[in-house]
């Protein structure tokens, strides 16, 4: 064996990366194919749940932020898209726009791009 096929047997999060884009791509077909309603629902609180967590141990226990979503703003991820399910993890938490608004925090690093932002850093999607 090489020693990337051992390191690979040693960490349990070495297909993470792959494993990750094969869901992507696989929800991305059945969304787009209108077969959404053959995942079941208990499949997508699992990856939500999974990603609101490791979101938050990565901003937090990295003190950084990072763009959450694919795209550079609308073209994967709709706003009605986003404030749905923002809206829906907000219910699920008994918190309401008060709540979410004392909390919003926007750090230095922050992804979203300002007008005068040069072209070099919105090469990130």
């Amino acid at each position: 064996m090489s020693p990337s096929d051992l390191r690979g047997h040693n960490d349990p999060y070495a297909d993470f990366d792959e494993d990750a884009r094969r869901l992507w791509s696989l929800a991305a077909e059945a969304v787009e194919r209108g077969e959404a309603h053959r995942i079941p629902d208990s499949a997508v609180a699992d990856l939500m749940t999974a990603a609101v967590k490791l979101y938050a141990a990565k901003a937090d226990g990295e003190d950084r932020s990072f763009r959450p979503l694919h795209g550079r703003y609308d073209e994967v991820v709709t706003p009605t898209e986003a404030l749905t399910a923002v809206t829906e993890l907000l219910r699920a938490l008994r918190l309401g726009p008060m709540e979410f608004g004392l909390w919003a925090r926007r750090r230095p690093e922050d992804y979203h791009l300002s007008e005068a932002a040069p072209a070099a850093t919105q090469e990130e999607a």
